[in-house]
């Protein structure tokens, strides 16, 4: 699938951290992932992997470096509350302040994460394999593309989560610069909730949480809102907090156990 695949050499990685770059057929150029691979992924195939997106002005080193997500993963790990499990944290392509995870006119950085990334991790780790078990969660941007990515492709994952989620496409231009015309977002793009109704009778488990004192708290509570009263079952919960990173390192924990429920 990639015209060009550079892994990182074993013997400087630490703290089970593995990075990739790879010319991406869907972007048109290359792009970098972070890994998280555990010890124990050495013990047998079919290896669960989670996807976790990274939201406006970030890139892929943001979940392990701000968040230090692969040291919340090893604690879970070590103490027995999750599987050994892979952490795959891609970069959303960076174009402007943030791709949204979507087809744009040139550059397909929806396909980049459906489709290449889990490629591009099989290649880089070889117990997850094609029968392994994938999840998707993000924070704000990335919780926008997670949900509705999981909406939109539900037999790719077993489940699917979302931190302090932007809910619709327009609401990019709170954080963005660049105008929405540039994304040339389709209209069936635009709302995570009419994508989950698109496919209401195959989506998989759904998880989000908000902190109380986020300014995107009540996108939360109206996506809730809207998902039960159209009958989707789903996990939705708020705790103290904002819209930052002590947050999200804070309850990345509560959406990880949440996938370990759906392993099996």
């Amino acid at each position: 699938m990639f015209r060009t695949f550079e892994l990182s050499d074993s013997r400087f990685e630490a703290d089970g951290l593995r990075w990739v770059t790879v010319k991406s057929a869907a972007l048109r150029q290359r792009v970098d992932m972070t890994l998280f691979v555990p010890r124990e992924a050495a013990s047998g195939p079919e290896l669960p992997a989670a996807i976790l997106l990274h939201g406006v002005y970030g890139s892929h080193w943001a979940w392990a470096l701000k968040g230090g997500a692969h040291r919340t993963a090893m604690r879970l790990i070590a103490e027995g509350h999750i599987p050994p499990m892979v952490l795959a944290m891609p970069s959303d392509g960076l174009w402007g302040d943030g791709s949204g995870y979507l087809s744009h006119r040139t550059q397909d950085f929806e396909r980049w994460i459906v489709e290449e990334l889990p490629a591009a991790v099989r290649q880089a780790v070889p117990g997850v394999t094609e029968r392994s078990p994938w999840f998707i969660s993000g924070l704000s941007m990335g919780g926008f593309g997670a949900l509705r990515l999981g909406a939109k492709y539900p037999e790719k994952f077993r489940a699917v989560g979302g931190h302090s989620p932007i809910t619709r496409f327009e609401q990019h231009s709170w954080f963005v610069e660049e105008k929405l015309e540039q994304y040339e977002c389709p209209p069936e793009d635009q709302s995570v909730f009419e994508t989950m109704l698109r496919n209401r009778d195959r989506l998989p488990p759904f998880r989000f949480d908000c902190g109380s004192k986020d300014p995107l708290l009540q996108l939360s509570r109206d996506l809730s809102e809207q998902m039960k009263k159209a009958g989707i079952r789903h996990e939705y919960e708020e705790f103290p907090g904002g819209h930052e990173w002590p947050y999200w390192e804070t309850h990345l924990p509560d959406m990880l156990l949440f996938f370990a429920r759906h392993t099996s």
